[in-house]
């Protein structure tokens, strides 16, 4: 047997004897942004003796314990997830060290406050004082029906935001033709020029470089299944997410 082999044999054996001894489990994947914020506080409650098992979920046999866990649990998390098999109490997304520290200890995690429906949409760039009126309006009556939420903006503070001076173009659909990702780029860019006063605007073939990655990684091996449509929905929800991280609201 060879020492690759061998090495990776030991390194199988230590992770199981850590998943039967260890009730705490981080589960991470890689480029996760909140997962990379929250890793140090991780490490900072292993080196205090915590034996908390960081899995990536990259690792197909990661996953499949991540998906049984949610299974048994009936919980539903992306990354990072944080569940204590002891006690079934999980923590979603990225959580403070005094929020850890309850979680170990098996304690109830307070749930988020949630607003009652969606913030007004605030007016475009450039829009009137009558439309911005009416959107101030809106949003008081917003603030004053979410007023458990925390750290909530006034409306100058929204409005004083760079905005878009147009709505942008609609993303691609996923089986798009080449020639029809270029007539989108085209449309983006110039969209993306009239609103250069916007931060974080990437060029649109980036934007499809990014898409077609996603697509690709979803894609399944039969690419015609009873859940196409299922797939075109979710596929076209991640580019409007991909369109709002580059700061666009």
């Amino acid at each position: 047997m060879s020492e690759e082999i061998k090495s990776k044999n030991v390194e199988s054996k230590e992770t199981e004897e850590k998943v039967e001894s260890s009730p705490w489990y981080y589960f991470y994947s890689v480029g996760c942004g909140f997962c990379k914020k929250v890793d140090p506080i991780v490490d900072e409650l292993i080196s205090e003796g915590h034996d908390i098992l960081k899995l990536d979920i990259s690792n197909s046999e990661n996953k499949k314990i991540s998906d049984a866990l949610k299974n048994e649990y009936k919980t539903q998390c992306g990354t990072p997830w944080f569940i204590n098999t002891e006690t079934g109490k999980s923590v979603c997304g990225f959580k403070e060290k005094n929020i850890l520290l309850k979680w170990l200890a098996g304690e109830d995690i307070p749930t988020p406050p949630r607003p009652k429906g969606p913030i007004p949409k605030p007016p475009l760039h450039g829009a009137s004082k009558k439309e911005e009126n009416s959107w101030k309006k809106q949003y008081k009556k917003w603030l004053e029906e979410n007023s458990h939420l925390p750290k909530t903006q006034t409306a100058d503070e929204i409005l004083a935001r760079p905005r878009p001076k147009s709505e942008p173009p609609k993303p691609p659909i996923p089986n798009s033709t080449d020639e029809q990702f270029d007539e989108w780029v085209k449309v983006y860019d110039k969209w993306r020029d009239e609103n250069s006063h916007l931060p974080n605007l990437q060029p649109g073939n980036i934007i499809v470089q990014r898409f077609k990655a996603r697509t690709n990684m979803q894609q399944p091996s039969n690419s015609f299944t009873n859940n196409q449509d299922v797939r075109l929905q979710r596929l076209e929800q991640k580019m409007d997410k991909i369109i709002k991280h580059l700061g666009i609201n």
